[in-house]
């Protein structure tokens, strides 16, 4: 759906009024199958023949995905990879706004970033009585596991995990872990014998 919801608001941005499965499968680079498939799950978005309203179809896509309304988002970790994400203006696209943002380091505790002023670690805390509970972990890995537990027990219940290491919580909290340096090295695999 995230993959359906990027194409749609791109088509959005091209003025783009209604869209056939068959054109935003070409778009996408899926299966036009697929996306009836997909659509199907959730009842009928689309007009046989016609295709798909975008705007409607949008509307539709961020209330499965519940991300109609502005979701906050809380930062741990402002070193290159912290200040580089946020810089990133592709968050506003879902609904994403990070509001906070917390690290260990005296020298960053204070600086303002991106209109954020960066806060201690240790008021972590805080993120339950601010109704943050989304959080990106953009720590070292050695530091990880101690950012998800402080976040846990500020009743976060989603976690972005950036650090490359696999980190526990209870079962109530989604952990999606991204390490970039893990799938570049899936890379050279797939690539042809030079």
């Amino acid at each position: 759906m995230p993959i359906y919801l990027r194409g749609l608001l791109f088509l959005s941005e091209q003025g783009k009024q209604s869209i056939s499965s068959r054109n935003m499968a070409n778009l996408l680079g899926v299966n036009s199958w697929q996306i009836r498939k997909d659509f199907s799950y959730f009842g009928g978005f689309g007009t046989r023949g016609v295709g798909y309203e975008v705007g409607k179809l949008i509307k539709q896509i961020n209330k499965i995905l519940k991300l109609d309304g502005v979701r906050k988002v809380a930062l741990v970790g402002v070193g290159n990879l912290g200040l580089a994400i946020l810089a990133y203006p592709g968050f506003r696209m879902y609904n994403f706004e990070i509001v906070a943002a917390f690290d260990t380091n005296p020298k960053k505790i204070g600086r303002k970033v991106s209109n954020i002023t960066i806060e201690d670690a240790s008021d972590i805390r805080t993120l339950k009585r601010r109704k943050i509970d989304l959080a990106i972990i953009a720590v070292p890995r050695d530091s990880a596991q101690e950012t998800a537990d402080a976040l846990v027990e500020a009743d976060t219940k989603g976690i972005l995990n950036l650090a490359p290491c696999r980190i526990t919580v209870p079962k109530k909290v989604k952990v999606i872990t991204i390490d970039i340096a893990m799938d570049l090295a899936r890379l050279p695999y797939y690539m042809p014998a030079s």
